[in-house]
Order: C-alpha cells, then sequence, then structure tokens
C-alpha cells in the first residue's frame, strides 16, 4: 500500500525532470522557427524569391535549338494549372519542331496521361508523335524509364516542367546517361496590369487603410512569399537527390 501511496509522487517528480528537459529545447525549437519565418518574410519584400526561382528554371541550361524528342514530365492531376501550363508549353514548343517525338510521362491513373494525350492532340501535336509513358513515380525513375525505353540510343532531349523543377529534372536525366539533353521550363506568364481602384467610389470605408494602388503589399509580396516555399521544397528535393547520388 505504502508502494501505491508514493506513486503519485514518483510520477510528479517525472513529469518535474521531463519539463526541465522540453522546455528549454521547446524554447530553441519556437526561437528557430520564429527567425525563420521573421526571415521569409523580410525576403518577400525583396526580389531575392523572384531570382531563386528564375535561378532554379535555367540554371541547369536551358534549350537553344531544336530536339529530337520532347519530354514532358507530369506529376499533377488533370485538369490542373500546373499541369496545363506544362501541356500549353510543350505544345507550342512542339509546333516549332515537327520532326521532333513528344513523349508524355506521368505515373498512376492512366486516365490522366490519356487527358494530358487529348490536349496536345487538341493543341495541334499530332497522335502518331506522341507516346505515353506511365510509370516513374518521382525524376530518378522517370529518367531510368526513358532511358530503357530507348534502349541505348541518344537522341537530344528537351526537358518541359514546371520551373522549380528543371534543374533537378536535367541533372536527374543526365545522371541517368543522357549526354545532350535541356530544359525549356513552362513559366507562368504574369499580367502587365496595375489593378488600382477607386477605393471611396466602391464603398471603401475611412478608416481602413486606401491600398488601391499598393500591388506590391496586395499581390507581390505575398506571391513572393509562396515562391520562398516552393524553391525551399525544392533545395531540399535536391539535396536529397544529392545524397542518393541521383544527380
Amino acid at each position: 500500500m505504502q508502494r501505491l501511496a508514493d506513486l503519485p509522487a514518483t510520477f510528479g517528480i517525472l513529469f518535474r525532470n521531463a519539463l526541465h528537459w522540453l522546455v528549454p529545447g521547446a524554447r530553441s525549437v519556437l526561437l528557430f522557427v520564429g527567425c525563420i519565418s521573421a526571415l521569409m518574410l523580410l525576403l518577400a519584400g525583396t526580389r531575392l524569391p523572384y531570382d531563386a526561382h528564375r535561378a532554379l528554371g535555367t540554371g541547369a541550361g536551358e534549350c537553344t535549338g531544336s530536339v529530337d524528342v520532347l519530354v514532358l514530365l507530369g506529376g499533377s492531376g488533370m485538369p490542373s494549372g500546373a499541369e496545363l501550363r506544362r501541356l500549353h508549353h510543350a505544345s507550342e514548343w512542339a509546333a516549332t519542331m515537327p520532326l521532333a517525338q513528344v513523349w508524355v510521362v506521368h505515373p498512376g491513373d492512366t486516365s490522366v496521361i490519356g487527358a494530358m494525350e487529348r490536349e496536345l492532340r487538341w493543341r495541334g501535336v499530332a497522335k502518331e508523335r506522341i507516346r505515353r509513358v506511365n510509370e516513374g513515380e518521382n525524376t530518378r525513375e522517370q529518367a531510368l524509364a526513358v532511358q530503357r525505353l530507348l534502349a541505348g540510343e541518344q537522341p537530344a532531349l528537351g526537358l518541359v516542367t514546371a520551373p522549380e523543377n528543371m534543374y533537378r529534372s536535367v541533372q536527374a536525366f543526365r545522371r541517368a546517361g543522357f549526354v545532350q539533353v535541356c530544359g525549356s521550363a513552362a513559366w507562368d506568364h504574369a499580367m502587365d496590369h496595375r489593378f488600382t481602384y477607386a477605393h471611396a467610389r466602391i464603398g471603401g470605408k475611412a478608416f481602413v487603410p486606401d491600398v488601391s494602388g499598393s500591388t506590391g503589399l496586395r499581390y507581390t509580396f505575398w506571391n513572393y512569399l509562396k515562391l520562398e516555399i516552393t524553391c525551399l521544397r525544392e533545395y531540399v528535393a535536391i539535396a536529397y537527390y544529392r545524397v542518393n547520388g541521383w544527380i
């Protein structure tokens, strides 16, 4: 009975000891997260996120001439903004190279890759030019799948994917053994418009700040903040590929 009576005190001691170790650690984690968040908010007010994103899209070398095989790397659903941008860019690029094959590489549900092929055909790419590659769970597997299907051939490859994925994609294909490989990223095309409005005329309250002329605060800051997350995620992926020897 005495031992049972001692249990609350024992648990209390263990709890206090745990707090003694956990509280300083939690404080350090919160301080680290707070510093990173503050840094990201500051950087979102500069053009550094834009430049970092641009570097990911062009850093591995952009295509400057024609290629033999245009490889469209998928990974999103259909329809989706990311996939439609890639398909739009691939179809426009394919129109300038009528002899190039167009390989659509996308894993998973075959209905998605089928929808991608239909979109390319609707945009003017002939059916006989298109080849489906319905495999490859990541960029490394996609590169190996294309290599296997080419059976030792070394055509000039042109990759189409999102800008943030382009550096890693080109390097992964080079690591898989391709000698002639370059990239053409599917960039967004931002609107050249000021988006100003008459705050008072459309019923804006007098006590609410008028930000009608500040597109930087309304749009650019938040867009750059999202770009920071996008680039940070890609830097982690690049580091993971390097550790594995895939790039």
